[in-house]
């Protein structure tokens, strides 16, 4: 999931380079931090990012789930060299750039 939300962040615009960090607690299906560093290349300031984040794309496990459509049997392709960098799995697609550049005005 943060590699997804990364990588459109990226494509976005928003920042040059980022890393996500999020946290959970048992029994809150929200996450208790959502935390954006872009390292020094973000174009507009990192809360906004954040905010933005926190708007387009939801964190509960279950939408997780529905997001990125996991329960599709699409895994056989990750036993081979890993599971990142390959364009047909779900977290490597940029399709949400519109929504989060909009959203972090």
């Amino acid at each position: 999931m943060c590699r997804w939300v990364a990588k459109n962040i990226v494509a976005s615009g928003l920042a040059d380079i980022c890393e996500l960090q999020v946290a959970y607690a048992i029994g809150y299906p929200e996450p208790v931090s959502v935390w954006v560093d872009a390292m020094g290349t973000a174009k507009v300031p990192e809360a906004k990012i954040t905010q933005a984040v926190q708007k387009v794309f939801s964190f509960k496990p279950a939408n997780i789930i529905k997001q990125l459509d996991l329960l599709r049997p699409i895994y056989r392709s990750t036993t081979n060299y890993g599971h990142f960098g390959k364009p047909d799995l779900p977290w490597e697609q940029t399709n949400r750039t519109k929504e989060l550049a909009a959203a972090a005005k």
